[in-house]
C-alpha cells in the first residue's frame, strides 16, 4: 500500500499527513466484535497478528497509538501491554470526551488524531478527530458518517490498513518496511 494515491480520496489522505495519534475501538475493530464468555467467567476475545505488526510499525513511524473502549477487560490490557501501547482508556462509554482528555493530556489538536470505530457509540469520537475511520464491518450509518471506511472487517486486518494508510500519507511505510524488504532483496 505504499501509493495510495490512486485508492484513497486526497483529502483522506491529506488528513491522515497530520496524523500524530491513532485510536482505535476494541470489539468490532481491533476484534470481529465477538465476546466469548466462557462457563469459567472469563472474557475471551482474538486478535489478528496482521494488526498488531501493523499497529508496532506505526508506533515506530512517530505516530503515538491509544485505545478507547466501553468495555473493562483484562485480555485488553495484556493486548495493549504487549504493543507497547501506552493510553488506554476502558469502561469509556463517552468516547469523544475521552477523547479529548487524551488530546489534551498529551498537547495534541484534534486535527492530529484518526479515531478508527465500527459503531453509533463511536460517531461523537470519530467526529471529534480530523480522521474518523469506520472498518469495513462496521453499521451502515457509522460508514456514512466516516471519512473513510476501510477494505478489511474489523479484527482482520482492519488496523493493519489504517496503520499502512497513514504511514503511507506520512511517506514513512517504506522505511518501516524496509529491514523485511531487505532479505527479499538479498534472495
Amino acid at each position: 500500500m505504499s501509493d495510495v494515491s490512486g485508492r484513497v480520496p486526497a483529502a483522506v489522505i491529506e488528513r491522515a499527513r497530520r496524523v500524530r495519534l491513532a485510536v482505535f475501538d476494541v470489539d468490532g475493530v481491533l476484534t470481529d466484535g465477538r465476546v466469548v464468555l466462557g462457563d469459567d467467567g472469563f472474557e475471551y476475545k482474538a486478535f489478528h497478528t496482521h494488526d498488531g505488526l501493523g499497529m508496532r510499525l506505526l508506533q515506530d513511524s512517530g505516530v503515538d497509538l491509544a485505545i478507547i473502549t466501553g468495555r473493562t477487560s483484562t485480555v485488553v490490557s495484556r493486548r495493549a501491554e504487549e504493543l507497547r501501547i501506552r493510553h488506554l482508556m476502558q469502561g469509556r462509554s463517552d468516547k469523544a470526551e475521552a477523547l479529548a482528555e487524551l488530546l489534551d493530556r498529551l498537547g495534541i489538536e484534534a486535527e492530529a488524531a484518526a479515531y478508527v470505530g465500527d459503531d453509533v457509540v463511536d460517531l461523537p469520537a470519530m467526529q471529534l478527530a480530523g480522521l474518523g475511520i469506520a472498518v469495513a464491518s462496521a453499521t451502515p450509518m457509522t460508514r456514512a458518517y466516516a471519512d473513510y471506511v476501510t477494505a478489511a472487517p474489523g479484527g482482520a486486518g482492519a488496523a493493519r490498513e489504517v496503520a499502512e494508510l497513514i504511514m503511507a500519507a506520512q511517506g514513512t511505510l517504506q522505511a518501516r518496511l524496509a529491514r523485511y524488504l531487505a532479505a527479499e532483496a538479498a534472495e
